[in-house]
């Protein structure tokens, strides 16, 4: 079977030439060996008219063509004072293409910046965008309300948290991008004669019936439209156009950090994608509308892999899945007279759970089952509030269950946080712990490499009891876990940290970092982690809610410091204030960009609408003509692949999904290695390794020597929930180790020994030893009592430098030492000759001796080492060295290395076998 890579955009770079008549879109690969032309007509006044020749231009010919519209478009023939092509604004994409009641605009990124590598695929972030007028100034039809369109369009801030990959669908998790990569040779075959048939002959120029047997297919698939932002924007020219120049973007959060494990990078990166429907901010948006899209749905992945090998083929990559959103129902909160808890109410009755069968028949599609609900939403209350949701979401959760297969019926797990919070007995971290172990087991996670024998051979027992699919190429993960309270903001996020803490130890597991499913708090890896998710939690929480987090993991682990109180009472008058004055304006602007209103002349505008109800729920305004059914739910042909997800299986609806072409071997569009490294142009190692990444050595790993490097080891927190010695000057923290090493405890001595086993607290009290110390009388009665006394008040090695001497040294250290003496001694007896030389004897005469005497060392150092000089001149003292012969085994291995890293790996013989099972024997058993 040939390989398969994903395809990569080859226009990456643009130039926008502008004349009077049109506009010109210059688009080209990066390194500028070919081009693509996009000819916008600039003379309509209302109209887009976008012609694309879908011709592949050379460097030579884009100048010449450029060169002749320039000399055809001068005002005076042969006139060079006046230009008639002039280069408007360099970019690196289009945003798309929006019309408000005048002419088009056409949206270009501007600046972008690095923001994470998945395997040298790089995720880039929106930096700055440029909006410009399409249609000429002698065509443009003015309207009074065209500038404050344009306003509230700019509203949403395309340079706060887009983002935009050009090989990597930011759309699908990493799941489904390998997946497709592994399809059958048959499938691609097929799929590569109807992308021929039906793509407007957009491929012919790719050379598709010239190739032979041999190449490489190119597969890209289409953008899942739930998480594009720019989808309703690119719609008028995505099928005039050739697919290069569309570039889908998602809204959310993008974050890697580096977790260093013995110097092997492997890297974090955590992916939040932003639902486009039924989008909105806190109290505008609440439940979920007639089409089963709930309000603030993000889905988060988080991807780990192993950052040593870049390649989707030979490289280690897991990931983990799970979605936050409101509660599946149609309800809302009365905001007229603002108060810090508007009233819940329902707004229509659902008895057949209408609403909440579209959206988990969404989820079955995209993730399969088992599809776990965590419901954070309080129980039990003086007033009914949140309970009113809860008692309808069990209802809709029970009606719907009645009619699925047991097996892959909805888990619901109801938990009141917050009075769990509130009790000072329970511990809200240690049961968040147990039901993330239940839910990971369920659902299982994404590895791409089978798993290691090592967990044949000595199994865990929670690795024996995970769950998902387990294929030949490895697990995937099958259902996930959706988290809701009512915002889906502070504890949900605290919920999912500690279930993507959960699976961030099976998936260190699976790829041999560590040898237990299980991490711990206050260790590096943890802490890395905690900032990334912390992160996250705050960004969605000032897209949704309008400021950042209240509570975070630290308010539940209850260690934050008193500080954090003044910023919570901040954060919430911030929240108040954006949800009373700013949130009906954003929301405008977010139903403007999503293309849920467009403005029509002589209908009422965006700002006069009582409600932006109808938008939202478009079947209410007509009645739908097939209805659904009440007991059969589900999308046909779902439950028939269950547990796996209906999107990921090959079938003939999700073949026409896919974008496949066939390439030669060394073909731009697929070699990730040039478009990674830039080798035809001028980078900087910032720019392409990512050193301002988060590091666990550099920021959190103490800096004090003799520290355990290992990102899995218990570190003792301070109040901030920093190292003690991670964050401190190199002064001070000299200080610090001075003394730490002169008011550490004493160890115990032989008489001590029975008195400290009977308190075992557990704690270390530095200051309390350095008095008891201090204020302890030494008694010394006769001279027996010495060795006693110096243990009792001189520190031992191994508290002042972190080492410990052995008791009795070996006979080789003996007799390295012996020497050692012997040479020092030695040296002094020369010392006192040639003093008594000098005292009694001329100066000549001593020359003479210390040059017989240098004669002779040298001759038997020469004996010795049998070094032979590189230069025929005596004076030299450099000698040559012969380096090791290398043995034909280890050249062997050694290509083997080689060829792993390559993707080939080598079959394992018996004598391979017999080794591991005699280590592993020797080792654990």
């Amino acid at each position: 079977m040939p390989a398969a890579a994903p395809i990569i955009r080859s226009i990456q770079k643009l130039v926008l030439y502008e004349t009077r008549a049109r506009y010109f879109l210059v688009g080209s690969n990066p390194a500028e060996t070919k081009y693509r032309v996009l000819k916008i007509d600039r003379t309509e006044p209302k109209d887009l008219v976008v012609i694309d020749d879908k011709h592949v231009y050379t460097q030579q010919e884009v100048r010449e063509l450029l060169g002749r519209l320039d000399l055809g478009n001068r005002t005076k023939i042969g006139q060079k004072g006046s230009s008639g092509l002039s280069r408007a604004v360099s970019a690196f994409g289009i945003v798309g293409f929006v019309r408000f009641l005048e002419g088009y605009y056409i949206i270009l990124i501007t600046k972008r910046r690095k923001m994470a590598d998945i395997g040298g695929h790089a995720i880039y972030k929106i930096e700055d965008t440029n909006m410009i007028y399409i249609p000429n100034d002698s065509v443009r039809v003015t309207h009074p309300d065209e500038a404050r369109y344009l306003r509230v369009f700019q509203n949403v801030d395309l340079s706060s948290n887009f983002y935009f990959s050009y090989s990597y669908d930011l759309s699908h998790s990493l799941q489904y991008n390998l997946t497709i990569l592994r399809m059958p040779l048959e499938v691609l075959k097929t799929e590569t004669t109807q992308t021929r048939q039906e793509s407007f002959d957009i491929f012919e120029d790719e050379g598709l019936t010239t190739l032979g047997g041999s190449g490489i297919y190119g597969i890209g698939s289409k953008a899942y439209t739930k998480y594009v932002w720019n989808g309703k924007l690119l719609d008028i020219v995505k099928n005039t156009i050739h697919h290069d120049w569309l570039l889908f973007i998602i809204h959310g959060f993008c974050g890697q950090s580096k977790l260093l494990i013995y110097g092997r990078p492997v890297y974090v990166t955590l992916i939040a994608r932003r639902s486009s429907k039924f989008a909105g901010t806190r109290f505008l948006k609440r439940g979920a509308n007639s089409e089963g899209d709930v309000a603030n749905e993000v889905e988060t992945e988080q991807i780990l892999y192993d950052a040593s090998v870049m390649s989707f083929s030979a490289g280690s990559y897991s990931s983990y899945v799970q979605v936050r959103g409101s509660v599946p129902l149609y309800w809302s909160q009365d905001i007229s007279t603002m108060m810090p808890k508007p009233p819940i109410t329902l707004d229509q009755a659902d008895p057949f759970a209408h609403v909440a069968a579209l959206h988990f028949d969404q989820m079955l599609q995209r993730f399969g089952s088992p599809i776990i609900i965590l419901n954070l939403v309080k129980e039990r209350e003086k007033r009914k509030h949140e309970r009113i949701l809860s008692e309808e979401l069990v209802a809709a959760v029970t009606y719907l269950n009645q009619f699925l297969p047991p097996e892959h019926a909805i888990v619901y797990i109801p938990w009141d946080m917050a009075k769990y919070t509130k009790s000072k007995l329970c511990n809200v971290l240690d049961r968040l712990n147990v039901i993330a172990e239940s839910v990971v087991k369920k659902t299982g996670f994404f590895v791409n490499r089978p798993d290691s024998y090592c967990s044949t051979l000595r199994p865990d027992e929670k690795w024996n009891e995970l769950g998902g699919v387990v294929v030949s190429t490895g697990r995937l993960q099958t259902g996930v876990l959706r988290t809701n309270c009512v915002d889906c903001l502070d504890r949900t996020n605290t919920a999912q940290f500690m279930v993507g803490k959960c699976a961030l130890a099976y998936q260190l597991y699976s790829l041999g970092l560590i040898d237990k499913p299980n991490l711990q708090f206050d260790t590096d890896a943890v802490r890395l982690f905690e900032e990334l998710y912390e992160d996250h939690g705050d960004t969605l929480s000032l897209q949704y809610g309008g400021s950042q987090l209240v509570h975070r993991v630290k308010t539940y682990r209850k260690i934050a410091p008193w500080t954090q109180h003044s910023k919570d009472i901040m954060q919430t008058l911030s929240r108040y204030y954006s949800n009373a004055f700013s949130d009906a304006d954003r929301q405008d602007s977010i139903n403007l960009f999503l293309g849920v209103f467009q403005p029509v002349e002589g209908k009422p505008h965006l700002w006069e609408l009582p409600t932006d109800f109808y938008l939202h729920h478009r079947n209410t305004l007509s009645l739908s003509q097939t209805r659904r059914s009440y007991t059969y739910w589900w999308t046909q042909g779902v439950l028939n692949h269950l547990p796996l997800p209906y999107d990921e299986v090959t079938c003939s609806e999700n073949r026409q999904k896919l974008i496949v072409k066939k390439f030669h071997k060394y073909e731009e569009e697929i070699d990730i290695h040039n478009e990674f490294f830039r080798p035809y142009e001028l980078s900087s190692f910032d720019e392409t390794f990512c050193l301002a990444m988060t590091n666990s050595i550099r920021d959190f790993m103490p800096k004090n020597v003799g520290i355990d490097p290992s990102p899995f080891t218990v570190r003792k927190p301070d109040e901030t929930g920093k190292s003690v010695l991670g964050n401190k000057s190199n002064r001070e923290e000299t200080m610090l180790q001075r003394k730490t090493a002169a008011s550490a405890p004493p160890p115990p001595s032989e008489e001590a020994v029975s008195s400290s086993s009977e308190d075992d607290s557990g704690t270390d009290k530095e200051d309390e030893g350095a008095v008891s110390q201090r204020s302890t009388p030494v008694k010394m009665t006769d001279t027996g009592d010495n060795t006693k006394i110096t243990e009792s008040v001189v520190q031992s090695m191994k508290d002042v430098y972190g080492i410990n001497l052995s008791d009795v040294p070996s006979e080789d250290d003996l007799s390295i030492y012996t020497r050692f003496v012997q040479l020092g001694q030695s040296r002094h007896k020369q010392d006192m000759i040639s003093h008594q030389l000098c005292s009694k004897h001329s100066l000549d005469g001593v020359i003479k001796l210390l040059r017989k005497f240098v004669t002779l060392e040298l001759s038997n150092m020469t004996k010795v080492i049998k070094c032979v000089p590189i230069s025929s001149f005596s004076q030299d003292n450099i000698y040559e060295v012969q380096p090791p012969k290398v043995d034909r085994k280890s050249v062997e291995i050694f290509h083997a290395h080689i060829q792993a890293g390559r993707g080939i790996m080598q079959q394992l013989g018996k004598d391979d076998f017999l080794m591991y099972r005699e280590y592993i024997r020797n080792r654990y058993m």
